[in-house]
Formats: C-alpha cells, sequence, structure tokens
C-alpha cells in the first residue's frame, strides 16, 4: 500500500505523458509534412525532417517521464554521451554518407530523372535517398553509389536530355545540300528527337572513301537509344528513297611489273 501510494500517480503521470507525447509528435509530424509538401524540397529533405522533429519531441517527452517517475538524469545523460561517441566512432561510414546525402539534398548537384556521369558510371538518378544515390542504366540495371563516394568527386550532369553523336557518309560525288537536306527532314518527322534545342546536321570530316556528315540531334534521356536507332534507320530508307549514295570502303592497288604499273 505504501508504494502504491507513493508511485502510483507518478506512473500515471508518466503514462498520461508518454501518450500525450506520442500523440503531439504524431500530429505535430503530419502538419509538418503537409507543411514541407508546398515547399520545392526534395522527398528526402521533408522525410529528415518530419521525421528529426518526431525523434525531438520523443526525446523530450521520454525525459518528462523519467523526471516524473524520479529518475536522476545527470547519469543518465552522461550514460548517453558517452554511448553516443562510440555509436559515432562505429558508424562513421554510414554517418559520412548521411551527412554527405544531406549535402546532396541540399545543394541539389543533380535531380531525380536527370543524367549523371562520375566515378567512371553513368546512367539516370532514380532515387537520392539518406545514405546512397541509385543510378538506373538504359538495360534495367542499377547502380547503387555512396553519398560519400559522390562529394567531392567531378560529377558530368547531363540533365534530362542528352545529344546523340552519329554520323553518316557519302560518296564524294553526291551533292552535299541534297544529303543535308534529307537528313533534316528525317530528323524533322522523327517522334523521338526534340525540334528545341535545333539539331546539329553539317559536314564532320573527309574519309577515305567518302565525306562524313555528323548528326546531332537532342532527346530526352528516356528516349536516347531508341531515338538513335529510329534516325538511321530513317535515314538509311532516305537516302535509299532519293539514290544518296553510301559508300563502303575502296582501295586502289597499283602493281608494279617491269617498270610499268598496272591497276588492280
Amino acid at each position: 500500500m505504501d508504494f502504491a501510494r507513493d508511485y502510483l500517480p507518478k506512473l500515471v503521470g508518466a503514462g498520461i505523458i508518454l501518450v500525450a507525447g506520442i500523440v503531439v509528435a504524431v500530429q505535430v509530424g503530419k502538419m509538418i509534412q503537409r507543411w514541407l509538401g508546398k515547399k520545392d524540397l526534395e522527398p528526402p529533405v521533408r522525410i529528415l525532417i518530419v521525421r528529426v522533429v518526431r525523434l525531438l519531441i520523443m526525446g523530450m517527452t521520454l525525459m518528462l517521464v523519467a523526471a516524473k517517475v524520479g529518475v536522476d538524469m545527470a547519469p543518465l545523460i552522461a550514460g548517453l554521451g558517452v554511448a553516443g561517441v562510440g555509436v559515432g566512432l562505429a558508424l562513421q561510414g554510414v554517418l559520412g554518407n548521411l551527412m554527405a546525402g544531406l549535402l546532396i539534398t541540399f545543394t541539389k548537384p543533380f535531380r531525380v530523372g536527370e543524367f549523371i556521369e562520375l566515378l567512371g558510371v553513368h546512367g539516370q538518378v532514380h532515387a537520392i535517398e539518406l545514405f546512397s544515390v541509385i543510378l538506373v542504366h538504359a538495360d534495367k540495371s542499377r547502380v547503387v553509389i555512396p553519398n560519400r563516394k559522390i562529394i567531392g568527386e567531378i560529377l558530368h550532369n547531363y540533365g534530362s536530355i542528352r545529344q546523340l553523336d552519329l554520323s553518316v557518309g557519302v560518296a564524294y560525288s553526291t551533292d552535299l545540300n541534297k544529303a543535308l537536306n534529307a537528313v533534316n527532314a528525317v530528323l524533322a518527322r522523327t517522334p523521338n528527337v526534340l525540334k528545341e534545342p535545333a539539331p546539329v546536321v553539317g559536314v564532320a570530316s573527309f574519309g577515305d572513301s567518302g565525306i562524313n556528315i555528323a548528326v546531332k540531334p537532342w532527346a530526352k534521356v528516356g528516349d536516347f537509344v531508341p531515338a538513335g536507332a529510329a534516325v538511321n534507320q530513317a535515314i538509311a530508307e532516305e537516302f535509299r528513297r532519293q539514290g544518296v549514295e553510301i559508300p563502303f570502303p575502296q582501295r586502289e592497288i597499283r602493281v608494279l611489273t617491269g617498270g610499268a604499273a598496272k591497276v588492280a
């Protein structure tokens, strides 16, 4: 009876504080989540802010509960500090990824959906998480990069569009204006090719067997591979229709016999 008389009110009060703290943490988290949903923030940042706020509220609640039941907080805080140092040393890599993830989400060197290249790998950004960044290749394979590997490295961000680097050869006897107009007509009617920025088409170089025409249209990241295949096929069909010759490698061999040259 003495124990119940001394501690039951404290336990009831501690239970009420704990329940109230949980309710407040949930409701405040929902309010902050709705408010952040109207801001231009990356999803990982919104999730992190909501979780931190909830953890702070729950931490304060647990401290009030402990104080209510008569727990001395000074040794507990000191013990938590020592434990925190040990956990921090054990989780240096994890914490490094976390801090790098926060830096990436706040500085925004790239966004979800953009095509990037770094550390010898490339791909479209599928997700930016607190500990890693996930890239997706055209073959649907995934590359997971720890965030701490990204910070401080040279990053090539292609954005949401990429420029194809195609070329086609024509014979030296070809009317270049006719060939260039044919290529431009193909690009104008190819669905996956963007009209803006305008495609780059022109004479690139002079080869051994013909003139090389550079064809550099733009396409969305998701259409990069199919756009290149469609353009190549359409150019081949258009050249056949208009009689534009695509040369094949040729060699002129001179055979010297008795001082006379014969051409084979």
